[in-house]
């Protein structure tokens, strides 16, 4: 079973029991969150929202950080102007732990 999920207004392919790394949200390690699904293939079924389906995933936030490094670094030539930043972009890291679809649910093992 595979999902497409809206989560902080971008959509992810998620799957239960997957790790997901998003756009940081405020949420504590270890609490339950449930998001929206535009899209659903369970099996040879396909649901497509309008725009969402009846149900929603379930995910558990795991922990927050920080991304890579991205050197921003401007530069005109021969005027002697040169700026140098560096960008961490924060993120949480989410476990899939159910999708559910009406009356069914499919749960991590």
């Amino acid at each position: 079973m595979r999902a497409v999920v809206e989560i902080a207004s971008s959509q992810y392919l998620v799957s239960p029991g997957a790790v997901v790394t998003v756009n940081h949200l405020d949420a504590e390690p270890g609490s339950q969150l449930e998001f929206p699904i535009l899209l659903l293939q369970d099996g040879e079924q396909l649901h497509v929202g309008t725009p969402y389906v009846a149900g929603r995933a379930r995910a558990e936030v795991l922990g927050h950080g920080k991304g890579k490094k991205v050197i921003v670094f401007k530069k005109k030539r021969r005027k002697g102007y040169k700026r140098f930043k560096g960008h961490r972009q924060l993120y949480t890291q989410l476990r899939i732990t159910a999708i559910e679809l009406e009356h069914s649910a499919t749960t991590a093992e």
